[in-house]
């Protein structure tokens, strides 16, 4: 049976799950045959299976990675290598968009053939020998090439990946890297290897050795300092990528790497958008997170102060980066020396309890427990009192907490009940009320 499309009723539908007519008065038959089994709308990339039924490229391939491994219509086994495209299908549906299009149908374009794991190896092949000879131009022409091949399809992105593409092109940015970056252009050419390396996240671990060489680490901080906003956002993101599976001697190792912990700094007092943040944030997390003396060199560079701003107003996901830095830093005595001195250390940490996110308040408990023990002036705790931290504290044990955060909430409600005393309780959303300077 023929499906009807009326355009009486108004629709939200996406123009490519619908046919716009332009005349309501007249009702337009798709033929069964030009629709796919699966999502039941027009075919825009038709394929035939091994098993003879033909789909929408996008409807079969999704259904395949999915976890099944038997066609829908009839059982039979069929593999995602094995899709034939259907050509006199698609003709005939672009002819009958066509013969319609006077009613408002969509013409549909014919579909890019997508990339075979020999295309992708050779274009890698191209890239491997450029990168050895030093033409970082071509390299980036071609590593951008794979990189909007990449975008067309998750097929066409996963066959790019099965050829090695991470490995090969994280070993062509290293040796370029090696090469002198003073010129623009060689930069311009490394941005374009990253940007292209983005699409093919994870990396595996020859990857990461790769890309933590000391010539690569150099490169990225050079163009996190010069390239544009591509570049550095590309770069960020591969350094996140990266230091995600160091082990804690590697960590440290790139840490060191200098100018590395400025410019991720530099990313917070600058934004240059929030997906960057957000890498910068959880970059640093993990620099931090088992090195206090990481932690202390991003102190030195003012990040509790720029974090701590950063927390008045900020968007969940952000705010929850910037409390699991924050925490970092408080590990090591110059963090906590910081967090002591600073106006909106307290107040700060005790509005985001049981305000943002389950993961938001484990932080925050964890960051004032730090803060509050290494403090050893009184008016500290009795300010968390304050600001309401008794209270709030009172309450997260009351509603249920687990493992580390119920414990250091019960020590902290113990460390502040000698300061209750006559502190009157403020509000913490507008900060207003506090005696403490901001300078």
């Amino acid at each position: 049976m023929s499906s009807i499309y009326r355009t009486k009723k108004p629709s939200r539908i996406s123009a490519i799950k619908r046919i716009e007519l332009e005349k309501p008065s007249i009702d337009l038959a798709i033929p069964d045959n030009f629709r796919c089994p699966i999502s039941l709308d027009l075919m825009r990339d038709p394929v035939t299976t091994s098993s003879g039924i033909t789909y929408d490229r996008q409807g079969i391939e999704t259904w395949l990675e999915r976890g099944n491994l038997n066609c829908p219509v009839t059982g039979k086994p069929i593999y995602i290598h094995d899709l034939i495209p259907n050509t006199s299908t698609r003709k005939l549906i672009q002819e009958w968009c066509l013969e319609n299009c006077a009613l408002g149908v969509e013409r549909i374009p014919t579909p890019r053939i997508p990339i075979s794991p020999l295309e992708s190896s050779e274009i890698l092949a191209e890239i491997s020998s450029a990168s050895r000879r030093g033409d970082s131009y071509k390299c980036g022409n071609l590593a951008t090439k794979l990189k909007e091949i990449g975008k067309e399809s998750e097929h066409d992105r996963r066959c790019i990946a099965s050829a090695g593409a991470a490995c090969k092109l994280s070993l062509s940015f290293s040796q370029l890297a090696g090469e002198s970056i003073e010129s623009i252009t060689i930069l311009e050419d490394l941005e374009k290897i990253l940007s292209s390396m983005v699409i093919l996240f994870p990396l595996d671990s020859e990857a990461g050795q790769h890309l933590t060489s000391p010539a690569s680490l150099k490169s990225m901080i050079s163009i996190l300092k010069y390239g544009d906003l591509s570049g550095r956002l590309s770069s960020v993101l591969v350094l996140r990528e990266v230091v995600s599976s160091l082990d804690s001697t590697s960590l440290e190792s790139v840490c060191r790497t200098n100018g590395l912990c400025e410019v991720l700094t530099m990313l917070i007092e600058k934004p240059i958008s929030p997906q960057a943040t957000k890498a910068s944030l959880v970059t640093i997390f993990y620099l931090v997170s088992t090195n206090e003396r990481a932690a202390s060199w991003f102190v030195n560079l003012g990040l509790v102060s720029l974090l701590l701003e950063a927390l008045v107003d900020c968007e969940k996901s952000i705010c929850e980066k910037a409390l699991a830095v924050l925490e970092g830093l408080f590990r090591c005595e110059k963090g906590k020396e910081k967090g002591c001195d600073h106006a909106l250390t307290i107040p700060v940490l005790v509005k985001k309890m049981l305000r943002i996110s389950d993961m938001a308040t484990e932080f925050s408990v964890s960051a004032l427990w730090r803060i509050c023990k290494a403090c050893k002036k009184r008016n500290c705790l009795s300010e968390a009192v304050q600001v309401g931290a008794f209270q709030k504290l009172l309450l997260l044990l009351q509603v249920g907490c687990n493992g580390i955060t119920k414990e250091r909430a019960s020590e902290l409600l113990k460390i502040l009940n000698g300061s209750r005393g006559n502190v009157e309780c403020i509000e913490t959303v507008d900060f207003k009320g506090l005696k403490r300077s901001f300078d």
